[in-house]
């Protein structure tokens, strides 16, 4: 790696043609070569991720409707509806940036779990090769 660069050279395999396979992606995420029946994936990294995905719905669920809300309010012309507004879409906006935490705090953790699953598969390999 040249010292001058600060990114780690990862060789990241193929991602799997059927990604609606999941043994077959948890191996791909994991680095793992073949089900040897242990658990491949940390049970709680995926518990991790529906949590994250199922607020990320929700906050974006509640967008839709703000959204339909101040549709309304602007096609209705009250003044009185166009000062609403501008709290409706101060709290999208605010709801924007949550889900772009969530995604951004949900990255990081997840990369983190994969990075340290192939490390200790990779550990794993090394330990079974000197026995």
């Amino acid at each position: 790696m040249d010292s001058s660069s600060a990114v780690e050279e990862v060789n990241y395999q193929e991602k799997p043609k059927n990604s609606g396979d999941q043994t077959a992606v948890k191996r791909w995420l994991t680095g793992a070569e073949k089900d040897d029946g242990e658990e491949e994936c940390d049970a709680e990294a995926w518990e991790t991720l529906s949590k994250s995905f199922k607020e990320v719905q929700s906050v974006l669920d509640q967008n839709r409707l703000l959204i339909q809300q101040v549709n309304e309010n602007h096609q209705s012309k009250i003044p009185d509806n166009m000062v609403k507004n501008v709290a409706l879409i101060q709290e999208i906006n605010g709801n924007i940036s949550k889900v772009s935490s969530v995604y951004s705090n949900l990255s990081v953790n997840f990369a983190n779990c994969v990075h340290q699953r192939r490390f200790k598969n990779k550990n794993d390999k090394l330990e079974h090769a000197d026995s």
